[in-house]
């Protein structure tokens, strides 16, 4: 039986899979593992080209997918004692990834870790500062005790022991089931990790109509479950165009990438008014 269950869900990953069966492949983990897969009725040849990599491939129709309840169906199918999940375009940057996410379950008290994520070295300036920016880039450990006020956690990576998940499985919501299940799993006594020695490359480049929806999906997930309004205001929303504005200025101005500079306007506006309108209205959908 293996130790370790990789579970991944997919839909149309074929441009990803290259690199992502690649690293895989590198992985060095104790013991033995499985690559689990459900795919979402792929059109690219997804599941074959996975199955030939060794993965366990199921696939639903695209309208049965949700992000808590195809990751309660991938830990239903592992076998391993331990799930470690990942998107499709995640790509842990070294063969001890997995491994170092793996090894901070050692705790028995802790039901989940999630890996440190940062950007690729060839997105983009715009890209890279909004990953860089986030907490998940940190280089700092952190610990989600039981009764813990903060709660943090991101199943783009991450490892869960499987008995735990299996009793209590990620919620049915349309945004922020990972966020959700820690919450969950603090109040039952279990502690969540922040491994940032497990690097994983992940970085979204959005469009403006993308960033819009993203960010006003997460607002209003943040209003509606963590009682966090973003954006109050519309006060806010001009200090927040004009914070993010000068921040991709700054970084830009020790990187390169000027040219990028004439998009950011259009993209940091969208993005701060979407998390405007997430924190006035409620989650209508779920992003792709």
């Amino acid at each position: 039986m293996p130790r370790v269950s990789i579970c991944i869900p997919t839909k149309n990953a074929k441009r990803d899979l290259p690199r992502l069966c690649a690293a895989l492949a590198r992985q060095q983990l104790a013991g033995e593992s499985e690559l689990v897969v459900v795919d979402s009725s792929s059109s690219d040849g997804t599941p074959a080209l996975l199955a030939r990599a060794g993965a366990r491939v199921v696939t639903i129709p695209a309208a049965e997918f949700g992000h808590g309840r195809t990751r309660n169906a991938l830990a239903r199918l592992a076998e391993g004692e331990i799930v470690v999940f990942l998107t499709q375009d995640a790509e842990p940057r070294d063969p001890h990834t997995l491994a170092t996410l793996v090894g901070a379950l050692d705790d028995p008290r802790t039901a989940g870790a999630f890996a440190r994520l940062l950007p690729r070295p060839d997105d983009d300036p715009l890209t890279a500062r909004t990953a860089l920016d986030h907490p998940d880039a940190a280089d700092v450990a952190w610990t989600g005790e039981p009764g813990a006020r903060e709660v943090r956690f991101n199943d783009v990576a991450s490892a869960i022991r499987r008995d735990v998940l299996l009793a209590l499985p990620f919620p049915d919501v349309a945004f922020g089931e990972d966020l959700a299940w820690a919450r969950a799993a603090l109040a039952a006594g279990y502690r969540v990790r922040f491994e940032p020695r497990a690097v994983v490359l992940h970085a979204h480049r959005y469009t403006p109509r993308q960033a819009f929806e993203r960010y006003r999906v997460d607002a209003a997930f943040q209003r509606e479950e963590l009682g966090r309004v973003v954006r109050p205001s519309a006060l806010s929303v001009l200090k927040g165009i004009a914070h993010e504005l000068r921040a991709d200025l700054a970084y830009v101005a020790r990187h390169g990438g000027w040219s990028h500079l004439p998009r950011a306007v259009l993209l940091r506006a969208a993005q701060v008014r979407g998390q405007r309108a997430g924190s006035r209205g409620p989650v209508a959908r779920q992003p792709g």
